[in-house]
């Protein structure tokens, strides 16, 4: 799967990338007809310790899923979003077999 890695007002390192790489290729196993993804990173200029935002995008013929997570790291946020993104592609793979 292609993933676009954006980041807003600060760099990305190469851990992180190849992390939000990884872990994204596990959800073709719920969903295989992924066209690409984009993955935002974000950080919340407030007083809160959890003020790293992940924001997924996945495009799928026909529809596109965004989950956004805000967490003390962007690892953790990634995790969880990833976690809610397998759910939306199961659900999405479910809903398809019904209908065929």
């Amino acid at each position: 799967m292609k993933v676009n890695v954006h980041a807003v007002n600060f760099t990305v390192d190469r851990k992180l990338v190849s992390y939000v790489q990884g872990r994204l290729d596990k959800l073709d196993k719920y969903y295989d007809k992924v066209v690409f993804s984009d993955v935002f990173f974000k950080v919340d200029n407030n007083n809160l310790k959890q003020n790293k935002i992940a924001e997924i995008k996945i495009n799928v013929p026909g529809d596109e899923f965004v989950v956004k997570k805000q967490c003390k790291s962007f690892e953790e946020a990634v995790e969880l979003a990833a976690d809610s993104m397998e759910r939306l592609l199961m659900k999405r793979k479910q809903k398809i077999r019904a209908h065929s």
